[in-house]
């Protein structure tokens, strides 16, 4: 308790100096716009920050338009820590130092992220691996950052006029949960697992996800089968590994739509670092730390917008889009419609060199979701944040369709199974 406590007070005074700066700087002249200073004070401030500040990002329909697209820039890459640090971790983590289980780790990380950093590993049977290992002290300073977010914003609720309907506290709250979620690695090994299982039970064998190896992983250490292939988008590369991207890629999106169907989540970041070719040819879906989850309520709604999206039918998305959020007055259809039917001619003419040279615009797709929440916003809908996520991930797929199968209609093509989604 008395550590606790004292690793609290080191990071309520790290967080006083760091705001005590960003001040100081304002003084003396550094005044950029108020979002851009938000967010490079978010990432000096590190982990919880970065965290909220990808939820602001990804929440369209909660915060305002100028910081959600400035929040779009708040990349969750940090430096990694020393492998030192590494191996006294794997050492806690499995009671015992870490060459009794490994021939070889790797002292470069694959990756490094806020919460952990990635290392390549060897067991003693030659079987190659990848070590997901949480970075030191983070579940600390994500507790003490949270608790002390969840009290201002209750203040704030409590003595500002008009703030208690932001429910700024219950975005806090739900905040820690996912976070604290995201800071249990078994959490994200059952997610794993029942993918897997999802794709056993459906008859799947042309796309898998990583194995978990259950008695190397724990809360701070997840040790996970190591899959070798390219991006989605990196179709010179595709082409060694599979004699049609076209068809690879429609098997990636039928195995994506019956997870809809058939698994209790969706993967929700399909982004081309977590959706491979591997060597063999099948589909690598990889890094289940953000799902979604959504009730039958919206899918009914997803249902109808695929099919008036399918149809360009402006009328019908709108009244989809009408069920799936919630609306604080009568909402007028025709002008809905109408202002929908600006966005997506809009996407539709978007073939631009970016894209056609094998690039994903991460930017452009964030800024199409605000498109459509601003849209909602203007006619009085306020839609669940997992609509979003949803939206983002047909907008991805629909990045790769432009790379990889020009011609084809992800909502019209007979090859991609999209029936049954309701269930």
């Amino acid at each position: 308790m008395i550590d606790f406590l004292f690793k609290n007070s080191v990071r309520m005074a790290e967080t006083a100096l760091v705001l005590g700066q960003a001040g100081l700087g304002w003084l003396l002249g550094h005044r950029p716009p108020a979002p851009r200073l938000l967010r490079e004070t978010f990432e000096r401030l590190g982990t919880t920050y970065i965290k909220l500040g990808q939820f602001i990002a990804s929440a369209p329909s909660i915060f305002p338009a100028e910081y959600v697209e400035e929040f779009q820039y708040c990349l969750d890459r940090t430096p990694p820590v020393a492998f030192s640090d590494i191996k006294r971790i794997l050492k806690e983590q499995y009671g015992r130092d870490p060459s009794e289980l490994f021939r070889r780790i790797e002292e470069k990380p694959l990756a490094s992220a806020s919460i952990a950093q990635v290392h390549e590993a060897e067991l003693h049977d030659g079987r190659v691996i990848v070590l997901k290992v949480q970075k030191p002290g983070v579940r600390d300073i994500i507790l003490t950052d949270l608790n002390f977010l969840f009290i201002a914003s209750r203040l704030l609720e409590w003595f500002v006029p008009g703030m208690e309907r932001t429910s700024i506290s219950a975005i806090i709250e739900d905040l820690q949960k996912t976070m604290m979620e995201e800071c249990d690695f078994l959490h994200e090994a059952r997610n794993l697992k029942e993918f897997r299982e999802f794709l056993d039970r459906t008859g799947i064998d042309f796309a898998t996800a990583p194995a978990v190896y259950e008695e190397l992983s724990g809360p701070r250490v997840l040790a996970m089968e190591r899959l070798y292939g390219v991006s989605l988008t990196d179709l010179d590369s595709i082409r060694k590994y599979s004699k049609d991207p076209e068809q690879t890629l429609i098997q990636a999106l039928n195995v994506w739509f019956l997870s809809l169907m058939a698994c209790d989540f969706f993967h929700a970041d399909v982004h081309a670092g977590n959706l491979l070719v591997l060597e063999d040819g099948r589909i690598g879906f990889i890094d289940f730390g953000i799902v979604g989850r959504i009730s039958k309520e919206i899918w009914s709604g997803m249902d109808l917008l695929m099919q008036g999206m399918n149809a360009q039918d402006y009328r019908q998305m709108a009244e989809a889009m009408t069920r799936i959020g919630a609306a604080d007055r009568d909402v007028d259809i025709d002008v809905f419609a109408n202002d929908l039917k600006t966005i997506f001619e809009s996407m539709q003419r978007m073939e631009t060199a970016a894209f056609r040279s094998g690039q994903v615009d991460e930017m452009e797709i964030n800024h199409l979701v605000l498109s459509l929440s601003e849209a909602g916003r203007k006619n009085g809908i306020k839609f669940p944040r997992e609509f979003a996520l949803l939206i983002k991930q047909f907008l991805y797929f629909d990045r790769y369709i432009k790379i990889l199968a020009p011609k084809m209609n992800m909502f019209q093509d007979a090859r991609i199974q999209r029936t049954g989604l309701i269930g």
